[in-house]
């Protein structure tokens, strides 16, 4: 029996997710010089990536192909940006919680045992 491998092409609209951002550094430097790469590093504060060449020399490239771009959102862009509104959304949640809880506390001590028999019966 011999296994062949199986291909899945993905047909439809792309897959809208939050996903890290490639670093198009890497692909820019890879395409300059190959194997001739001994380490790559990224320098966050100029936005670039930098690769150590076998001959001791140093390259950089911009991470970004045009300034231009939108770049997809990540988690780490959408929690900086909408922090409030998603505090706010959690402790509404969190209230209504706490609230039910109460409610149900409430009338499983305060309500009448028949009320509550009557209540919980269910029909088959």
């Amino acid at each position: 029996m011999v296994r062949t491998p199986t291909f899945h092409r993905y047909q439809g609209a792309p897959l809208l997710t939050l996903q890290r951002r490639q670093l198009v550094g890497h692909d820019i430097l890879l395409a300059r010089h190959g194997n001739h790469i001994c380490s790559m590093r990224v320098d966050r504060g100029n936005d670039t990536v930098v690769a150590l060449l076998d001959d001791g020399s140093v390259d950089s490239a911009p991470n970004l192909i045009s300034p231009n771009l939108q770049l997809p959102e990540t988690v780490a862009s959408v929690m900086r940006r909408d922090w409030k509104i998603l505090t706010v959304c959690g402790a509404a949640a969190a209230g209504m919680g706490a609230l039910m809880v109460a409610a149900a506390f409430a009338l499983g001590t305060t309500a009448d045992p028949a009320m509550l028999e009557m209540m919980s019966y269910s029909s088959y």
